[in-house]
């Protein structure tokens, strides 16, 4: 189950968990988009492994609607909290247009992954389910600057703190939870048309490797998450950036 599954990021960690022979639903508010996706990943690892769920997963009732139909497929393996967006600073400099700003990021970056984890609990195997929680290197080393009020970063380290209140409570279960930080992630939603070339480069020189991530890069850190082999980790924030921020 890979949230935000129907582009970037969300999109090339659906098509690795399929190679890894997992049959994987993809989630998010657009069904064309998922379609897509779901059209492009089978055209090469065949008919029937990925299943396109449309919901807007800050509305309650449509995160329990798509919860019951993706717990009819049977356990939950794997659950990917992916979705996620940056949500613009308001040009008013009033309180009311800044809360509703910081509303908007923190439903979006956070309430989507309490909603859906929350809604699919009970369906996680046990034991050897797991969740992985994306997150952001903006958590660690915070958000600002023209693209961010700070609500972006505020609201994925919020859900290191919840994650690692979730790793307490399913580890007895048998499953393991764990955050994945990725840096700055080329051909993304996120960072995608609209970005400056010397925004670009900024960010690549703020590396150790001398490169952009890329949604690839995350897909295969998520893959080993999801894997029997990584068992034994839970409870871990995973910087997955480059260099950009050394581990703390």
């Amino acid at each position: 189950m890979v949230s935000g599954g129907g582009t970037g990021i969300g999109r090339a960690i659906a098509a690795r968990l399929v190679r890894d022979g997992h049959r994987v639903v993809v989630l998010g508010r657009r069904a064309a988009v998922l379609e897509q996706a779901r059209e492009e990943i089978e055209r090469t690892a065949g008919p029937g492994r990925v299943v396109p769920v449309a919901a807007d997963l800050t509305d309650p009732a449509a995160v329990e609607a798509a919860a019951a139909r993706i717990a009819a497929l049977g356990p939950v393996d794997v659950l990917v909290n992916n979705a996620g967006a940056i949500v613009t600073p308001p040009a008013d400099d009033g309180l009311a247009a800044l809360a509703a700003a910081w509303r908007r990021d923190l439903d979006g970056n956070l309430l989507t992954a309490v909603l859906l984890t929350t809604a699919l609990q009970d369906a996680l195997r046990r034991p050897g389910g797991r969740l992985v929680v994306i997150s952001s290197a903006a958590a660690q080393r915070g958000g600002a600057g023209p693209h961010s009020a700070g609500s972006y970063a505020a609201a994925k380290a919020a859900l290191h703190g919840w994650a690692f209140g979730l790793a307490r409570q399913l580890g007895p279960d048998g499953i393991t939870v764990n955050v994945l930080a990725p840096g700055y992630v080329e051909s993304t939603e996120i960072f995608g048309a609209g970005w400056s070339e010397e925004f670009h480069a900024r960010k690549v020189a703020d590396t150790l490797v001398g490169r952009a991530g890329t949604p690839a890069d995350v897909a295969e850190a998520v893959a080993y998450l999801a894997s029997p082999a990584a068992g034994y980790l839970t409870g871990q924030v995973i910087g997955l950036n480059g260099g950009a921020v050394l581990g703390r």
